[in-house]
Protein backbone atom coordinates (compact mmCIF):
# COMPACT_ATOMS: atom_id res chain seq x y z
CA UNK A 1 0.00 0.00 0.00
CA UNK A 2 1.64 3.47 -0.81
CA UNK A 3 1.73 6.25 1.83
CA UNK A 4 -0.76 8.63 1.85
CA UNK A 5 1.66 11.16 1.64
CA UNK A 6 2.52 10.00 -1.83
CA UNK A 7 -1.46 9.96 -2.70
CA UNK A 8 -2.39 13.47 -1.34
CA UNK A 9 -1.11 16.77 -2.31
CA UNK A 10 0.12 18.25 0.90
CA UNK A 11 -2.37 20.60 0.95
CA UNK A 12 -5.16 18.07 1.52
CA UNK A 13 -5.80 17.01 4.97
CA UNK A 14 -6.34 13.35 5.72
CA UNK A 15 -9.35 12.30 8.14
CA UNK A 16 -10.05 9.00 9.38
CA UNK A 17 -13.82 8.07 10.74
CA UNK A 18 -15.23 5.00 11.72
CA UNK A 19 -12.71 3.15 8.89
CA UNK A 20 -13.22 5.73 6.49
CA UNK A 21 -10.59 8.05 4.78
CA UNK A 22 -11.63 11.01 3.59
CA UNK A 23 -10.03 14.27 2.05
CA UNK A 24 -10.44 17.70 3.39
CA UNK A 25 -9.33 20.46 1.32
CA UNK A 26 -7.67 22.48 3.91
CA UNK A 27 -6.56 25.34 0.91
CA UNK A 28 -10.21 26.06 -0.20
CA UNK A 29 -11.42 26.47 4.08
CA UNK A 30 -8.37 29.21 4.51
CA UNK A 31 -9.84 30.96 0.88
CA UNK A 32 -13.16 30.81 2.32
CA UNK A 33 -12.45 32.45 5.38
CA UNK A 34 -10.87 35.12 3.51
CA UNK A 35 -14.03 36.39 1.74
CA UNK A 36 -16.51 39.01 4.20
CA UNK A 37 -19.26 38.01 6.35
CA UNK A 38 -22.61 37.43 5.28
CA UNK A 39 -24.39 40.76 5.51
CA UNK A 40 -28.00 39.37 6.45
CA UNK A 41 -26.32 36.18 9.17
CA UNK A 42 -22.96 37.22 9.36
CA UNK A 43 -21.91 33.69 8.47
CA UNK A 44 -18.22 33.30 7.65
CA UNK A 45 -18.58 30.38 5.70
CA UNK A 46 -18.79 32.09 2.46
CA UNK A 47 -18.00 30.80 -0.97
CA UNK A 48 -17.81 32.11 -5.09
CA UNK A 49 -19.61 31.09 -7.88
CA UNK A 50 -17.90 32.75 -10.65
CA UNK A 51 -17.97 36.71 -9.59
CA UNK A 52 -21.03 36.04 -6.98
CA UNK A 53 -20.34 35.53 -3.53
CA UNK A 54 -22.58 33.15 -1.61
CA UNK A 55 -23.88 31.81 1.86
CA UNK A 56 -24.96 28.39 2.32
CA UNK A 57 -26.72 29.39 5.48
CA UNK A 58 -29.20 31.91 4.36
CA UNK A 59 -28.65 31.58 0.57
CA UNK A 60 -27.85 35.09 -0.22
CA UNK A 61 -25.65 36.06 -3.08
CA UNK A 62 -23.79 39.10 -3.39
CA UNK A 63 -20.85 41.23 -5.84
CA UNK A 64 -17.58 41.82 -4.04
CA UNK A 65 -18.26 45.57 -4.59
CA UNK A 66 -21.92 45.20 -2.37
CA UNK A 67 -19.70 44.07 0.29
CA UNK A 68 -17.23 46.48 -0.28
CA UNK A 69 -20.08 49.40 -0.21
CA UNK A 70 -21.93 47.41 3.05
CA UNK A 71 -18.91 48.33 4.75
CA UNK A 72 -19.60 51.58 5.08
CA UNK A 73 -22.03 51.72 8.30
CA UNK A 74 -22.22 56.36 7.75
CA UNK A 75 -26.32 56.87 7.42
CA UNK A 76 -26.73 58.53 4.23
CA UNK A 77 -30.08 60.33 2.74
CA UNK A 78 -32.27 60.08 -0.40
CA UNK A 79 -29.31 61.34 -2.55
CA UNK A 80 -26.36 59.96 -0.62
CA UNK A 81 -25.64 63.01 1.39
CA UNK A 82 -24.08 61.78 4.50
CA UNK A 83 -26.97 62.10 7.57
CA UNK A 84 -24.76 63.52 11.59
CA UNK A 85 -26.45 64.12 14.90
CA UNK A 86 -28.81 66.73 15.03
CA UNK A 87 -29.17 67.55 11.05
CA UNK A 88 -32.57 69.13 9.98
CA UNK A 89 -33.67 66.78 7.26
CA UNK A 90 -37.18 66.83 5.28
CA UNK A 91 -39.56 63.71 4.40
CA UNK A 92 -39.66 63.10 0.64
CA UNK A 93 -42.69 60.91 0.76
CA UNK A 94 -46.09 60.99 2.14
CA UNK A 95 -45.74 58.28 5.55
CA UNK A 96 -48.15 56.78 7.46
CA UNK A 97 -47.30 55.76 10.78
CA UNK A 98 -47.94 52.47 11.97
CA UNK A 99 -50.64 51.54 14.77
CA UNK A 100 -51.27 55.38 14.62
CA UNK A 101 -54.13 57.09 12.33
CA UNK A 102 -51.16 59.78 11.89
CA UNK A 103 -49.23 60.44 8.54
CA UNK A 104 -46.10 62.52 8.04
CA UNK A 105 -46.70 64.47 4.63
CA UNK A 106 -44.25 65.63 1.83
CA UNK A 107 -41.77 68.05 2.83
CA UNK A 108 -42.34 68.08 6.65
CA UNK A 109 -39.17 69.49 8.03
CA UNK A 110 -37.71 67.22 11.01
CA UNK A 111 -35.23 69.05 13.37
CA UNK A 112 -32.32 67.55 15.24
CA UNK A 113 -32.06 63.81 14.12
CA UNK A 114 -30.50 61.53 16.46
CA UNK A 115 -28.80 58.38 14.09
CA UNK A 116 -29.43 54.56 15.47
CA UNK A 117 -27.04 51.60 15.25
CA UNK A 118 -28.90 50.53 12.20
CA UNK A 119 -27.56 53.40 9.73
CA UNK A 120 -30.70 53.14 7.59
CA UNK A 121 -32.77 54.47 9.96
CA UNK A 122 -32.78 57.93 12.23
CA UNK A 123 -34.88 58.47 15.70
CA UNK A 124 -36.26 61.89 15.43
CA UNK A 125 -39.38 63.48 16.98
CA UNK A 126 -42.65 64.62 14.89
CA UNK A 127 -45.45 66.31 16.47
CA UNK A 128 -44.72 65.63 19.99
CA UNK A 129 -43.97 61.66 18.67
CA UNK A 130 -40.57 60.19 18.80
CA UNK A 131 -40.42 58.18 15.42
CA UNK A 132 -37.99 56.18 13.91
CA UNK A 133 -38.10 56.75 10.04
CA UNK A 134 -36.11 55.03 7.25
CA UNK A 135 -33.47 57.47 5.71
CA UNK A 136 -34.27 56.62 2.61
CA UNK A 137 -37.53 58.61 2.86
CA UNK A 138 -35.38 61.59 4.12
CA UNK A 139 -33.69 64.41 1.99
CA UNK A 140 -30.81 67.22 3.67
Amino acid sequence: MPSLSRVFPPFISKVLENDYLYAVNIKKVREMSEFPPCPPCGSTDVYTDGSMLICPICGHEWTAEESESSADKTARDSNGAALEDGDAVTVIKDLKVKGSSMVIKRGTKVKSIRLTDNPEEVDCKIEGSSIVLKTCFLRK
